[in-house]
C-alpha cells in the first residue's frame, strides 16, 4: 500500500480534474505540494479542513511522481517530517480517491489498517 496522501476541498478537486494538475493556493504560496502520511492525516484534517463538510482524499503513487519527495520538518503546530514535492502533481499520480464526509472525517478502512500494521 502507498502511504502518501493529499487532501483537497471539493472546489480544488473540481479544478484539478479540469486542469489535470493537483494544486492548491497553499501549495502555490509555499512553492511545493503538501502531502501527509497515514499517521499525519487525522491532524491534517482537523487543522486545515474543519470548515469543510466534505473533502477529497487522494492516495498518491510515489513511483508516478516526476521528482523525488523531500521530507522536511513541519513549521508551527506540527511535529515530524512531512513529504513535499517541488514539482507539478498530475492527476495521473492518483492510485485511489475517496470522498470524506464530516463525521470527524472518518478515514477509509484501508488507511486505518495500514496505520495499525506499521505499529
Amino acid at each position: 500500500m502507498f502511504d502518501l496522501y493529499k487532501v483537497l476541498t471539493i472546489s480544488e478537486w473540481d479544478e484539478s480534474v479540469k486542469s489535470g494538475l493537483i494544486e492548491t493556493s497553499l501549495d502555490n504560496k509555499d512553492g511545493f505540494i503538501h502531502f501527509s502520511s497515514s499517521t499525519q492525516l487525522a491532524l491534517t484534517l482537523d487543522l486545515y479542513f474543519k470548515s469543510d463538510d466534505k473533502v477529497i482524499l487522494l492516495q498518491i503513487e510515489e513511483e508516478k511522481l516526476d521528482s523525488p519527495l523531500v521530507y522536511e520538518e513541519a513549521d508551527g503546530n506540527r511535529i515530524g517530517k512531512f513529504p513535499h514535492l517541488y514539482d507539478k502533481l498530475s492527476v495521473q499520480s492518483i492510485s485511489k480517491k475517496w470522498e470524506l464526509h464530516r463525521n470527524a472525517f472518518e478515514l477509509p478502512i484501508e488507511v486505518l489498517k495500514y496505520i495499525e500494521d506499521r505499529k
